[in-house]
């Protein structure tokens, strides 16, 4: 856990660090006044982006929100989980889509949401979902979805300061060489900066991983409830699966993705019966990952890490 909690550290040093260097070179080559535009203008698309968020997930999602009387079992783990991490009982609902999955979102605790898709409620058994469900309750006690949304803007930034100075800045003969090379030094490092974006957020799910750990679930439920998600998401159309990808990010494994993971997984399913149980859990402990160069592309474009690495992460916690 602590290497994790270092390794977002050291992220987020890195990315302002980027961004105040960015910052410097066109302050000294441009004036400050045209970075200062872009980074205004993206803090108010964030601002936006914070305010009318929720809502473009409800209407995306098509979610429902139920009370304790139209499911008592769901708002009941919901209740006991929240009150064992210490945060207000979020919202619960229900997402109207066939992908089997959950998410987790809001502007604050006290604005929390948590939902579930119907596809997920006829998947998983109990122990499954409580596990699942703890791991959206910690992306919400530790507030990472307004950390993505704020370490998005550099890239974002940068993408604005790339597109301004490569294709407006041409008509600038006094400063036309420098303007060009900052806008390729802009965009070389918004692709970089975006890729440690989608690393930022690949360790947020390790961490919510550990998160429902810590909240009393079994690592075997979790583990479980991950080769189940990855075999539904796997048996759905791509029709289906195009109506989420935008939000992808929010669930708890990545449906795009899964054809793929669950040839992975199959080895890990030592009795074939559709689940993982401790036994076979503990059994990938001594089991070295070894990704293809494939797979490593894969993942280092992806929002959720690769599948068989978490996996193998939740071993350690046995």
């Amino acid at each position: 856990m602590f290497m994790l909690k270092l390794r977002m550290y050291l992220l987020l040093t890195a990315l302002f660090g980027i961004l105040y260097a960015i910052a410097t070179v066109i302050g000294v080559s441009m004036g400050v006044s045209n970075f200062y535009f872009y980074l205004g203008l993206s803090l108010v698309f964030m601002f936006i982006q914070y305010m009318i968020g929720p809502k473009i997930v409800e209407w995306s999602m098509r979610v429902k929100y139920i009370t304790a009387q139209e499911n008592p079992q769901l708002h009941r783990m919901v209740e006991e989980l929240a009150k064992r991490a210490g945060i207000p009982k979020p919202k619960v609902g229900v997402a109207q889509i066939g992908i089997p999955n959950a998410f987790a979102f809001g502007r604050s605790l006290s604005d929390g949401r948590v939902c579930v898709t119907e596809g997920i409620m006829r998947l998983l058994d109990e122990d499954e979902l409580r596990a699942v469900l703890g791991h959206e309750l910690s992306h919400l006690k530790s507030r990472d979805m307004l950390t993505i949304t704020l370490l998005s803007v550099i890239p974002m930034i940068l993408y604005r300061i790339a597109w301004s100075t490569l294709f407006y800045g041409r008509g600038d003969r006094d400063r036309g060489g420098n303007t060009a090379l900052i806008g390729i030094a802009a965009f070389l490092f918004y692709f970089l900066t975006n890729l440690l974006v989608l690393y930022a957020s690949r360790i947020r799910e390790y961490f919510a991983d550990r998160g429902s750990i810590a909240l009393g679930n079994k690592p075997s439920a979790l583990a479980s409830a991950l080769y189940k998600l990855v075999y539904g998401s796997a048996k759905m159309d791509s029709g289906t699966l195009k109506e989420a990808e935008g939000l992808k990010a929010f669930f708890v494994n990545d449906p795009s993705r899964a054809i793929n993971e669950l040839r992975e997984l199959r080895q890990l399913d030592l009795d074939k019966n559709g689940t993982l149980d401790a036994a076979e859990l503990e059994a990938i402990q001594n089991k070295k990952i070894k990704l293809g160069l494939g797979g490593k592309l894969m993942e280092l474009l992806s929002t959720h890490p690769n599948m068989l690495k978490r996996i193998k992460q939740l071993s350690t916690y046995s």
